[in-house]
């Protein structure tokens, strides 16, 4: 199967050709930013607070098609691949690079920065990584070889759909040979639209055009600016007074971003599914959560519809690991999610369930099990975990609200430094390969709860290989309500938020199943 060149170039060429008069050069585009991204490097984190001020510092392989509203691996397009081809048995895919490529410094892009790249991902060099949370996506990559300077040959241990969908996400940059991993961090390099300039601690970032870019006429704007603006309220102000262009990614809550719109009718929102989960981390490995009537306890106390009322007016889909349908591709259907245990509307009588359990084990309303509920130190966050504390006393448990900034938190979970945690997860990319293998993998770096079922990983394997689109779903559906019913990472909501931007923003391409990608903005312009 060969990507046609000649289906894209005639694509690029109707759409230059419908915009070219539209289209602006200049401007500096003003965003607003939520928080201090842990560092400047995708392949190291696992946020949107670094994927969306960094991203357009890189390119990747492959990318989703952004005319494409819903992520998908049928609508994946090149970037730094030019064509790729599959062999017959679906276990070897080759790349044929672009050439005339330059990193930010100067230096020539070649295969053997692809090279690089994987083999740091899949931990076959460390590079000086100081995190690599998605190196379990790569389990079915045996290798990556180069031929001559300008291709490369993907070589896996079996058939996987999913492939081209994991090198285009957010997640999957090209990193520079020569340049260490580690330096990614606070001074990264690229071959993207923009370059780096700085990143200050509690002030912001800022990228500037790279005139040197591969893209003809790409990017349109002259620079970036990202300001740190923790309190919503400052924020919601600074952006109605119209100092910033486009508000940090689903930041608004759906009443917080319905309110705005009624204050400011002319600005243009974007209400999306982000492909985050709210869900409930339970230590196995601390006591007395190494007791698994007290985890089930738990989960029975959560009223789901409670949280997306409260948190989303209604708007938060309810579902398991994957993705909630119709935005998503791979979740249940409501028919299957009502033989899910913990998914029924009787919320009354799985908490007199709970209740049960806990009085069992000599807990009751004189005797309430104490807990920290740690959590990051953003609204998304605590709002959701106050929600959780209030139910987890219907079972007997007191828990108290423990908020962690955001450079520690994500290193507090990678070290397992917690006992209870309420937690808003994205994965980046809709499939379960990604899901299963980055959040229940035995011994997976983001594996928090140490879940591990040996069995289930079998099938994690067995619908990887899959072809059949509606017989993989149906096998996605079962391994996800064995998950749910082992509590390995109660799943409480899918949640939805608002994307905010004045009109005299163009070219904006925001997926109605993810955050995490879309944010190259090479195609953005300024109408000023």
């Amino acid at each position: 199967m060969t990507f046609s060149r000649l289906g894209l170039a005639v694509i690029l060429l109707l759409a230059t050709l419908g915009s070219a008069t539209a289209q602006k050069q200049g401007g500096t585009l003003r965003v607003t930013h939520r928080d201090n991204p842990p560092s400047a490097s995708p392949m190291e984190e696992s946020t949107i607070s670094t994927i969306m001020p960094f991203s357009a510092i890189f390119n990747n392989l492959v990318v989703f098609d952004p005319a494409s509203p819903q992520n998908r691996y049928d609508k994946v397009v090149p970037d730094l691949a030019k064509s790729w081809t599959f062999a017959p048995d679906g276990k070897t895919i080759t790349f044929t690079l672009q050439q005339g490529v330059k990193w930010h410094d100067g230096k020539p892009f070649t295969s053997a920065d692809v090279v690089c790249t994987f083999d740091l991902l899949t931990g076959k060099t460390n590079g000086h990584l100081r995190k690599n949370p998605h190196k379990t996506w790569w389990f079915n990559l045996a290798d990556v070889t180069a031929n001559g300077d300008y291709e490369v040959v993907f070589h896996l241990k079996a058939p996987q759909p999913s492939i081209m969908a994991m090198l285009a996400g957010g997640f999957t940059p090209i990193y520079p040979c020569h340049i260490q991993a580690s330096e990614q961090r606070t001074h990264p390099i690229g071959t993207g639209p923009f370059k780096f300039v700085e990143f200050k601690q509690n002030e912001g970032m800022k990228l500037v055009r790279n005139p040197d870019y591969w893209k003809p006429g790409k990017p349109y704007l002259d620079a970036i600016e990202f300001s740190i603006i923790p309190n919503r309220a400052t924020m919601l102000l600074a952006m109605q007074a119209g100092k910033f262009d486009l508000t940090f990614t689903s930041d608004l809550p759906p009443e917080v971003m319905k309110d705005l719109q009624s204050q400011v009718p002319q600005l243009q929102c974007e209400l999306q599914l982000t492909n985050t989960q709210g869900n409930l981390l339970v230590n196995r490995e601390r006591a007395p959560f190494d007791n698994a009537d007290i985890r089930r306890a738990m989960g029975l106390a959560i009223d789901r519809k409670a949280f997306s009322d409260i948190l989303g007016h209604g708007t938060f889909a309810i579902g398991g690991a994957n993705l909630a349908l119709p935005d998503g591709l791979w979740g249940w259907s409501e028919a299957y999610m009502e033989t899910v245990p913990g998914y029924s509307a009787n919320v009354e009588k799985s908490r007199e369930e709970g209740r049960k359990i806990m009085q069992a084990l000599g807990y009751g309303p004189d005797k309430m099990l104490p807990l920290k509920v740690t959590t990051r130190n953003i609204p998304d966050y605590r709002d959701a975990a106050v929600i959780l504390i209030d139910h987890l006393k219907s079972v007997y448990i007191q828990g108290e609200l423990e908020p962690i900034d955001t450079p520690v938190w994500y290193a507090r979970l990678a070290r397992k430094d917690f006992s209870v945690a309420m937690n808003v997860q994205g994965t980046g990319v809709d499939d379960p390969d990604v899901q299963y293998f980055e959040n229940f993998l035995c011994g997976s770096e983001r594996n928090y709860t140490s879940y591990c079922n040996a069995d289930l990983e079998k099938l994690f394997h067995q619908q990887s290989e899959m072809t059949d689109f509606q017989a993989r779903r149906q096998l996605v559906w079962d391994i996800d309500k064995k998950l749910q019913e082992d509590g390995a990472r109660p799943v409480i909501f899918h949640a939805r938020a608002g994307t905010c931007w004045w009109p005299r923003v163009h070219g904006l391409q925001i997926a109605r199943n993810t955050i995490y990608n879309h944010w190259r903005f090479e195609d953005v312009w300024l109408d000023q």
